[in-house]
């Protein structure tokens, strides 16, 4: 057996924070996910003016990133790149969603829809870079 750290309700309020201040500071309006490490929805938030189907899809991408352990920024590369087949996997293959890593265990992730797929992944990493040391 092996000790995992888990995100707790602090952990993802700070995570949460980090990136809405990161969009805010933007003026990007977007939908902001927070799962744990069964992909399971922690946080869901979407901010005023954020398209409506960003608060779909910023949790997939969170959900993406459990199930691989990889930004989900892979899968679009690998779909961009031709492997099509990619789209068969029971992932969201679109930029913005980063897993957050503790120990070598991913332990949950953060997921952002709303703007330009590179946009969405720097609000997601400011969220992965707010959680510090989880307790």
């Amino acid at each position: 057996m092996k000790d995992t750290k888990t995100l707790t309700l602090a952990d993802v309020k700070r995570i949460a924070a980090a990136a809405e201040a990161e969009a805010y500071a933007n003026g990007w309006a977007v939908s902001i996910a927070v799962c744990d490490a069964g992909g399971h929805a922690l946080w869901l938030q979407r901010m005023d003016g954020a398209p409506l189907m960003s608060a779909m899809v910023a949790p997939e991408k969170a959900r993406t990133c459990v199930l691989s352990g990889k930004p989900s920024r892979v899968f679009e590369e690998m779909v961009n790149n031709g492997r099509f087949a990619a789209l068969k996997m029971p992932v969201v293959p679109l930029e913005g969603g980063e897993p957050i890593i503790v120990d070598g265990n991913v332990i949950g992730a953060v997921g952002v829809s709303g703007v330009k797929a590179g946009e969405d992944a720097q609000v997601a990493r400011a969220g992965v870079a707010a959680a510090g040391e989880v307790k």
